[in-house]
């Protein structure tokens, strides 16, 4: 750096006018490629070779990688000079004429270079080869931990990292689009939250200074959604950063994106054909088919899902029909199934330990698990034909969560009785159990028409269509423990 600033001045350059990405110039028709004449590109380089007085070296924009041509006699001595003080990492642009080498490789013979950024750090040097019409990577930016906490490096030597994310724009993007072309309405609501609620979950807490008051990082977003619902708004959706102040595991991180949805006048019927349909389309337009590779399962997200009961599931893995037994009968039941549950935790949380132990990792082709447990569904309307349990879904891929939803619950007087049972497991040692929000009570008191809900996990999405193992592969930045002193 210090001589290149000898030879020219600072290497951090202002700013530089690009014609062309690489994918421009290589993807040009054959025959007309030596008309491209005084092309300025752009990127970092991430190959050299130097040969004496000239040199070859390969620069990565977004788009691709392309080759360049650097000749002393072409760009002048002092300039070549000064190339010969760059190395892998820099950003650099170019101007020059495109050309084929003997070899065939598009290639830009170099008339003029500006050094754009000079690299202070050594990337990992990632090679490629091919073996056996296979293409293997050595050397590769592989320690997870340093990929996550240096997502910078990880974005610029794992080309398939960067291919991810782009898929994850793509999917927010056609998400909106499907939406919005059926009518319905993309909206903002507070992430700072006077009281948390719309799930079982702990909250983060902070303090605003002006007011002297505690505010909370949402859990969800269905509450204020809710409330638009009953300002008459027939159809909502937000795209939002949700946080929990709960476990990290390979599902989980504690910011979260969510797509949640609210329609008047429909109910979890519709929610789930409007949910098949949306996730085939996105998987159609991102993938370009209807079929996703994950891991060792081929994903077929076409409609129709299956669809089965919750207490059918349960029965189909363990056996025992619970649809019907007791508190006391249920904690006998999870001792034979060998579950240990906490006995004052209720028979909701009894029948979730058990499904999530025996269903849930065995549902990996698309399933709508439908009439959950009224205990576990606070914000769901009772089953119309079945009053103990509730017009609930969740929607299964892969063995993970991707979805929930409700035939909302519009019964201002019902929603006060079942935040009061809330508040008493809450009471009892329940730190996810909700809270009583008497303002959102106060909405419904005003009238909220018929409603269907519907929560989707971007991240979990991503992470299907992606193939990605772990949350933390799809989301640029996830949380980690503090770097140690060594590091």
């Amino acid at each position: 750096m210090r001589a290149i600033e000898e030879k020219q001045g600072s290497p951090f350059a202002y700013e530089f006018k690009r014609t062309h990405r690489a994918l421009d110039i290589t993807e040009f028709p054959d025959s007309e490629i030596e008309k491209l004449k005084n092309v300025s590109i752009a990127g970092r380089i991430m190959a050299m070779r130097r040969m004496g007085k000239a040199s070859f070296a390969h620069l990565m924009d977004l788009s691709g990688r392309l080759q360049i041509y650097v000749k002393q006699d072409q760009v002048g001595e002092e300039s070549y000079q000064i190339f010969k003080l760059l190395d892998i990492g820099d950003i650099i642009g170019v101007t020059g004429d495109v050309f084929r080498t003997k070899t065939g490789e598009i290639t830009v013979l170099v008339n003029k270079i500006a050094v754009l950024a000079k690299s202070l750090k050594p990337l990992p040097i990632v090679k490629e080869k091919i073996e056996d019409d296979e293409k293997v990577i050595y050397d590769q930016f592989a320690d997870k931990e340093l990929r996550y906490r240096q997502r910078y490096v990880d974005l610029i030597v794992n080309e398939d990292v960067r291919n991810t994310f782009i898929k994850r724009s793509q999917i927010v993007s056609e998400m909106r689009r499907f939406l919005e072309a059926k009518g319905y309405m993309e909206v903002e609501t507070p992430a700072l939250q006077p009281l948390y609620g719309g799930a079982f979950a702990r909250p983060f807490i902070t303090h605003h200074n002006t007011l002297d008051m505690e505010l909370y990082l949402r859990i969800a977003d269905e509450l204020y959604l809710k409330r638009l619902i009953v300002g008459g708004f027939e159809g909502v959706f937000e795209i939002a950063k949700d946080f929990r102040n709960e476990g990290m595991d390979k599902d989980h991180n504690p910011e979260f994106t969510m797509m949640e949805i609210y329609i008047a006048y429909k109910d979890y019927n519709f929610m789930m054909d409007l949910t098949e349909e949306m996730v085939s389309t996105i998987c159609k337009q991102v993938l370009g088919k209807t079929k996703v590779q994950y891991q060792d399962h081929t994903i077929e997200t076409k409609p129709p899902w299956k669809r089965m009961t919750y207490f059918e599931a349960i029965k189909e893995e363990t056996g025992l029909d619970l649809s019907l037994m007791s508190e006391t009968e249920l904690n006998k039941a999870a001792k034979k199934l060998k579950i240990e549950v906490n006995e004052t935790g209720g028979r909701g949380k009894i029948l979730d330990e058990i499904f999530s132990t025996f269903v849930e990792p065995k549902l990996i082709q698309p399933t709508f698990i439908m009439d959950y447990p009224l205990e576990i569904s606070p914000l769901s309307k009772k089953h119309r034909s079945q009053p103990a349990v509730a017009e609930r879904f969740e929607g299964f891929i892969i063995g993970k969560e991707l979805c929930n939803a409700f035939s909302e619950l519009n019964d201002p007087i019902d929603q006060r009785e079942r935040f009061e049972t809330q508040a008493r497991m809450k009471a009892a040692g329940d730190e996810e159990a909700m809270v009583i929000d008497e303002d959102y009570i106060r909405a419904m008191e005003y009238g909220m028409p018929p409603c269907g809900g519907l929560g989707l996990g971007i991240d979990r999405l991503t992470m299907l269509l992606t193939n990605a193992p772990s949350i933390r592969d799809v989301i640029l930045f996830p949380q980690m423990r503090p770097e140690s002193k060594q590091e």
